[in-house]
């Protein structure tokens, strides 16, 4: 049985007569599988040992009589005050030396093995308890590992941990010595032991010690993970294991952390209250991290947490205006969910929470959001039905990397470069285009793209520079940009070339100055045209590319900014900057004439056309994501999925089409 549309609910939130009107409310909707318990563990195990399982067994039966799943999620991000109380030395500590204590969420040190011992306890008997029950499908572990964990952990026993890690990686001191170059202000040590977690400095940070303190906090996540998979897989074999991200999040790296899952969930709140802005179209980020949850295991995935009325925790977000819920769905669904996941069932009446809107209403009583996705659910099911498992075919990779984030968060250059705004001015220039696009790690084979866009390859390996190579001599076209080469994967920098290093013979050129531009913005020149350009420059002499675009500014007018080189059957883009939004589309443009890139045709601004390939036809889905009527150009080829639609598309409103390819 597969499942479609469901909701996250907190049963222990409400009096128990009300179950049985929510469980029939669901059905009513549509809803048919349901989360439960990721933070109840108060409420499950009230002292050490003393398991009261009875109330969530009752609303189990509750639902399963409605003919609705469960989903299980471990309550680790939410550990009691007995607990607290008892062990007081399991709450973090933060880069400022900080006890951060009870009273939220997520006050546990993930590395502290008594509350590892707290954590084996209650999932042993949690899965023992459910493990048998068909009604429960699967586990969802924590809830968003890496979520408030930002700052967090420094205690002593992540410091023993990363000692034990440093150990592992490097061998002996010496080693380490030289990859982190602590020769630079009387840094060295004598002993592993001697090593601190990064708290907060006098002044500076050593920038090697610091990249590898990110590394390891990943790898902690994920090794935390699996500590409890591998206790619900031994007792309970047969149910899939999830984890719900958090799109463009660093704290842990997605891709090792899909490696423990079935499938991987995601949570998206469009309009969340936390977004700098509110009603501003962000449809291109949306799509980036629903393609890059995708991208994580490269099959389709869970929304877990899908919005579903006003968020706000001290502050509110905007109310969702008539049809976005639906529309924010069918974005999900079109770039890969099989299954949509609204939280929450119904809005707060206590606690932090009190005003992240759910379907329902605090009253209880259903309202316009309840009625928009009732009538979504009746008309995607069957829909959902027939993609499962689908994927979008892209032929365009853009190469994510955790290092090259993390390496960029501890020396940005530019006070506003930042690793993801960078890379998204590629992809919303092929987002703009209805270009599809997957994220790719570099650890991965790069074969299946006939382009492949490589942001900020600021630290680089001999091993990632060959296969660079290797896929451009095979025919492939790689874009590099500025920062590339620069440093090794400690966080030194290169000493034995000009930049961008090894990479030289690849892009052909090599750059020998560099500017960053602060509080000033630069120009390029490309076909008679003037275009912005922000941030960098890097100030490029050319061996063997030939220059695309010139600098118009600064010092270095007139110098090649933008260069393409022959290497093997393949070629090799160098973009010698930030571009501008209008230089990244003219850039694109050029790849797309030059390359034959797939497009599914243009469209007004603010409307996107994304697909599922399912055999030989694609399902095509059309989605505006403005309140405005636009009218889209339909050809001839595409056969309309459901009745009455045409080429004018009303605002949140999402048409599907079918393809024979």
């Amino acid at each position: 049985m597969k499942h479609y549309f469901g909701v996250d609910y907190y049963p222990e939130h409400w009096p128990r007569e009300r179950w049985e009107t929510d469980a029939a409310l669901m059905v009513e909707l549509g809803i048919d599988v349901v989360r439960l318990a990721e933070f109840s563990w108060s409420k499950l195990e009230p002292a050490e040992g003393e398991f009261n399982f009875g109330w969530l067994d009752e609303i189990i039966d509750i639902l399963t009589e409605q003919g609705i799943k469960c989903i299980l999620g471990t309550p680790s991000a939410a550990p009691p005050a007995w607990i607290i109380a008892k062990n007081p030395e399991i709450q973090p500590i933060d880069y400022e030396g900080r006890r951060r204590y009870f009273g939220g969420r997520h006050h546990d040190c993930q590395s502290n093995p008594v509350y590892r011992e707290h954590i084996r306890r209650y999932v042993t008997a949690f899965a023992g308890h459910f493990g048998g029950n068909p009604n429960v499908i699967g586990w969802q572990i924590d809830n968003e590992l890496g979520n408030s964990h930002g700052d967090l952990c420094y205690c002593p026993s992540c410091e023993t941990h990363f000692q034990e890690w440093l150990k592992e990686k490097y061998g002996d001191i010496e080693t380490l010595n030289c990859k982190w170059g602590t020769v630079f202000w009387s840094q060295d040590y004598s002993d592993f032991s001697q090593i601190q977690t990064p708290k907060i400095t006098v002044t500076g940070e050593n920038p090697s010690a610091v990249l590898d303190w990110k590394r390891f906090c990943s790898d902690l996540i994920v090794e935390f993970h699996k500590f409890q998979s591998d206790i619900l897989r031994a007792i309970a074999p047969g149910k899939f294991i999830t984890q719900n991200m958090m799109g463009f999040a660093d704290k842990v790296n997605y891709f090792d952390l899909a490696k423990d899952c079935e499938f991987v969930s995601h949570d998206q709140y469009p309009s969340g209250h936390f977004r700098p802005t509110q009603n501003v179209l962000i449809a291109d980020l949306l799509a980036a991290e629903l393609d890059f949850i995708r991208s994580t295991k490269q099959q389709s995935f869970w929304l877990m947490e899908q919005q579903s009325g006003i968020t706000g925790w001290e502050v509110l977000g905007r109310a969702p205006r008539p049809g976005e819920l639906g529309m924010w769905a069918m974005q999900c669904i079109a770039h890969g969910a099989d299954t949509i996941v609204f939280f929450r069932w119904r809005t707060c009446t206590v606690g932090t929470e009190q005003y992240w809107h759910g379907i329902l209403p605090h009253s209880g009583i259903p309202g316009r959001n309840y009625r928009e996705l009732k009538g979504l659910i009746e008309k995607t099911k069957p829909l959902l039905e027939e993609i499962q498992g689908s994927l979008p075919v892209a032929k365009v990779g853009i190469v994510f990397s955790y290092d090259q984030e993390y390496a960029f968060k501890i020396q940005p250059h530019h006070p506003d470069l930042t690793y993801i705004d960078h890379l998204m001015k590629y992809y919303t220039a092929l987002y703009d285009r209805n270009i599809p696009v997957d994220f790719v790690s570099d650890k991965k084979d790069f074969d299946q793209y006939d382009l492949l866009i490589a942001p900020l390859q600021y630290l680089m390996t001999p091993e990632l520079e060959s296969k660079y190579k290797e896929y451009v001599s095979k025919g492939g076209k790689l874009v590099l940009d500025m920062r590339a080469g620069v440093k090794d994967d400690t966080n030194r920098c290169m000493m034995d070339a000009s930049l961008p290093g090894g990479l030289s013979d690849l892009v052909g050129l090599n750059v020998l100055e560099y500017d960053c531009l602060r509080d000033v913005t630069g120009y390029v020149l490309w076909d008679g045209i003037r275009y912005t350009c922000e941030k960098w420059s890097d100030i490029i002499t050319t061996t063997t590319s030939c220059p695309l675009a010139y600098y118009d500014s600064e010092f270095y007018a007139g110098t090649p900014v933008i260069t393409v080189n022959t290497y093997g059957d393949g070629k090799a883009y160098y973009v010698g900057t930030e571009p501008g939004a209008e230089l990244a589309a003219k850039f694109i443009d050029e790849l797309a004439k030059e390359h034959g890139l797939r497009s599914f045709g243009e469209t007004p601004k603010g409307v996107e056309i994304v697909h599922r390939a399912v055999g030989n036809k694609d399902y095509i889905f059309v989605i505006n994501h403005t309140n405005e009527t636009k009218r889209i150009r339909i050809p001839e080829c595409w056969i309309p999925y459901y009745e009455g639609q045409s080429e004018v598309l009303a605002g949140f409103v999402t048409d599907v089409y079918l393809c024979e390819r």
